[in-house]
């Protein structure tokens, strides 16, 4: 399944119908009189948070959703029949944006939330209801009320409880795939990792999804490397797991590089909770990991954790600090996304 965490769709809901115009004619009945219905209520345009799904593809291919409109009235005071309301479907963390990005119109959280976004337009009164006792035969009607659209952007950010950050070739993927079911890409480039993945971690009993996002370099914030962007999927995250490869050149520095683009991108991720961890420790002699770990604590102000996602090493103290972190409140949302698994899946 491909990956996609932007969309720009339009969204239109339904006119409302037209009253009807009508009198009636039956037999034996010396006097008729105005029985026109009114029309129908447009359909509303619905979002609604559904699981099973942690990318917006589909709306790719499908931008424009426009909801019919309702019916027209008829005579013998009969209504019009609505419009159906139109459901659109997106993912649990999905937020709804206006136009130029700067507000926040919807924000998705939930399996099952949904928002009436465009309330569809009421139907025109029939001449029915137009009848007073100064004018008994009315002929004016409603043409029902106007649609309501506008263009929007959808922004999706993966739920997650905890999240892995570091430069790239820090070890993030291999150890989101040491300690979850997740199946990320490794490699001895930079940037194996092009988009964020999902993985549930089963520890001790408990259950905590973790984000792994491509990494970052300095200058991330002007674009350089894959950018900042897909930091907006771990603005949600209970905790930070900052990973540090123990073979760079200077391991301070490399934790100020990632501090520092996390500053600049704002969004209070520099102020979450952090655990920094010495990462491929595996290839050091105890020595230099005391030394390079005392160098890291001196720069962090935090306890060094040293690791080895490849070899298993210190994964069950990583993972004991990371439930910490989370707290009781923390659990697992969406935990069938983990992975790659095909869902079949429409947005309307």
């Amino acid at each position: 399944m491909h990956f996609l965490d932007q969309a720009k769709i339009f969204v239109r809901s339904g006119n409302g119908g037209p009253g009807a115009v009508s009198f009636r004619r039956e037999k034996f009945i010396e006097y008729g009189g105005p029985n026109g219905g009114n029309g129908g209520k447009g359909g509303d345009i619905v979002f609604e948070a559904v699981a099973g799904l942690n990318t917006l593809i589909d709306f790719r291919y499908t931008q424009h959703f426009r909801a019919p409109r309702g019916k027209g009235g008829a005579g013998s005071n009969m209504t019009g029949a609505g419009g159906e309301d139109l459901v659109i479907k997106v993912p649990v963390g999905t937020q709804v944006l206006s136009e130029d990005r700067e507000e926040v119109l919807a924000d998705f959280t939930e399996v099952g939330e949904r928002v009436v976004f465009l309330r569809g337009g009421d139907g025109g009164r029939g001449n029915a209801s137009y009848k007073t006792s100064t004018n008994r035969t009315p002929r004016q009607h409603g043409t029902g009320w106007p649609y309501e659209e506008m263009w929007v952007w959808l922004r999706l950010k993966l739920l997650a409880d905890a999240g892995l950050v570091g430069l790239p070739n820090a070890g993030k993927s291999t150890f989101i795939n040491a300690v979850t079911n997740a199946q990320a890409k490794v490699g001895s480039y930079a940037f194996t990792t092009t988009r964020p993945q999902l993985g549930v971690v089963r520890h001790k009993h408990k259950e905590f999804v973790v984000a792994d996002i491509p990494g970052l370099i300095e200058g991330a914030a002007e674009g350089a490397g894959i950018g900042d962007r897909f930091l907006g999927h771990i603005e949600r995250c209970s905790v930070l797991l900052h990973l540090v490869d123990a073979n760079d050149k200077d391991v301070a520095e490399s934790y100020r590089i990632v501090r520092d683009e996390l500053e600049i991108y704002g969004a209070g991720l520099i102020d979450k909770p952090v655990i920094v961890a010495l990462n491929k420790i595996d290839t050091l002699d105890d020595e230099l990991i005391a030394a390079l770990s005392a160098e890291l604590e001196e720069a962090s102000g935090a306890e060094v954790i040293p690791i080895s996602g490849a070899a298993g090493t210190g994964l069950d103290w990583i993972l004991d600090k990371m439930l910490e972190a989370i707290g009781p409140s923390g659990g697992v949302v969406g935990a069938d996304d983990e992975g790659e698994d095909e869902i079949a899946w429409s947005p309307v």
